[in-house]
């Protein structure tokens, strides 16, 4: 049978054995209409008094969105929040890009991203983890080092924080508090948030916000200096706006969480042979950095020693910021790299993506379907496939004829589990 991955910005077309298991989330429409839904949930929002009532004319107004390799619509969000606070002068706006460690965007990609009207009139700068006179320390967490944020924030008289909410790979869920910790966080604390120790804790994992460490550092962070509101949406396969979350940063997040974890996330009864996966498609398959969300996603119910089919088109790259190709290259084998990483010696930013994908590779092979040379591929310990079909062929012919086939066809908007047991677990 035939089904479309989300893949690029067009969607990839595979054909899958018939009794294979396609895994997606609740069909959710889009919201009929959108803009009154987000206006009615800032003037009712969740554990606070209404937007307009808490901002006064003369604030210096920050609001924090994601970056580019997140699908927050921005380009409508942003609009209505500055519609919605019209008494405010344009110019005491500024909107931070919650860029973590990733690159800058540019003009175009901002226009992109946030629309012309917002990049023409209000200052819209990048967050810098690295420029120390660009951040400011704001306490000292408990998790073991100072912490620092973006000074502009730091320093405006009203923060929001903007995002959209999905089961993540480790925090549990994104959105929320992650738009601030780790989106515009010092490179210090950003390391320590995505240590060894933090990555490898068996609670920081999908879905999952009782006793994980990453959230609770992540709100832990947010608390020293909180954004003073939120707003924040979850989205369908189509990328619309299926429902809004406003008001006060932890009530109104636990809020969507909750409504993400009832509509995402699928259990099976049983493990697979074989897992295909996207990375979600535009903008979170841009590199295989990100892609290691959608094998992630697929880890959780492939069997140990199955085969994970990973469709992430990488027109970004590898990508070209940070230290993800090189840390690879240190060392021949995943096993060999995860010993490395958990060394309490070793201490280089971008890690923590390494280290997860190091755990699913000891698992399970991955399969890459990308515009990636099949050179950079095998540089990162990956096996290339040009043809997920005839892959699918050969791997019959290692499983036989019974082998079990799940499909993800949306990745990490789709979190399957199994119920553990018989010491299955990855």
């Amino acid at each position: 049978m035939k089904t479309t991955l989300l893949y690029g910005k067009h969607g990839l077309e595979i054909e899958v054995p018939d009794d294979s298991v396609i895994l997606e989330p609740k069909n959710l429409p889009g919201l009929a209409n959108d803009e009154e839904a987000v206006r009615e949930a800032l003037r009712n929002p969740i554990g606070c008094a209404p937007l307009r009532e808490l901002v006064r004319q003369e604030d210096k107004v920050a609001i924090v969105i994601s970056d580019i390799t997140r699908p927050t619509p921005n380009h409508k969000l942003v609009p209505w929040l500055i519609q919605e606070l019209s008494h405010v002068p344009l110019e005491n706006f500024v909107v931070i890009n919650g860029t973590g460690t990733h690159r800058d965007q540019t003009r175009e990609e901002f226009i992109q991203m946030l629309g012309e009207w917002v990049v023409d009139n209000i200052r819209v700068i990048n967050h810098h983890c690295h420029e120390k006179d660009e951040l400011v320390k704001v306490g000292e967490s408990r998790f073991g080092c100072d912490v620092y944020l973006n000074k502009e924030y730091v320093e405006a008289d009203f923060k929001i924080v903007t995002g959209f909410i999905e089961p993540h790979f480790f925090a549990g869920f994104s959105g929320g508090p992650k738009g601030i910790m780790p989106g515009i966080a010092g490179i210090e604390t950003i390391q320590t948030f995505h240590n060894a120790r933090m990555i490898g804790d068996p609670l920081s994992t999908w879905g999952n916000m009782v006793g994980n460490p990453v959230q609770d550092m992540t709100r832990e962070i947010n608390a020293m200096c909180k954004p003073d509101f939120m707003l924040n949406v979850t989205l369908n396969r189509e990328k619309e706006i299926t429902a809004v979350f406003a008001g006060e940063l932890y009530e109104a997040h636990d809020r969507g969480c909750a409504y993400a974890k009832e509509h995402a996330m699928i259990r099976c009864d049983h493990r697979f042979d074989v897992v295909i996966t996207s990375n979600s498609g535009y903008p979170l398959d841009q590199n295989l950095y990100q892609a290691v969300k959608g094998m992630s996603a697929a880890h959780k119910i492939v069997k140990k020693g199955g085969a994970i089919i990973c469709a992430s088109e990488c027109s970004d790259g590898l990508p070209n910021h940070g230290n993800y190709a090189s840390i690879l290259k240190m060392r021949e084998t995943p096993q060999e790299i995860l010993e490395m990483i958990n060394d309490p010696g070793f201490k280089i930013f971008d890690q923590w993506q390494v280290q997860k994908q190091a755990v699913i590779q000891v698992w399970a092979d991955v399969y890459v379907y990308s515009s990636l040379s099949d050179e950079d591929v095998r540089m990162a310990k990956l096996i290339p496939t040009r043809d997920i079909e005839k892959t699918l062929a050969e791997l019959k012919a290692k499983y036989g004829e019974n082998m079990s086939v799940a499909v993800l066809p949306l990745g990490p908007l789709t979190i399957p589990y199994v119920d553990e047991d018989e010491g299955n677990t990855p």
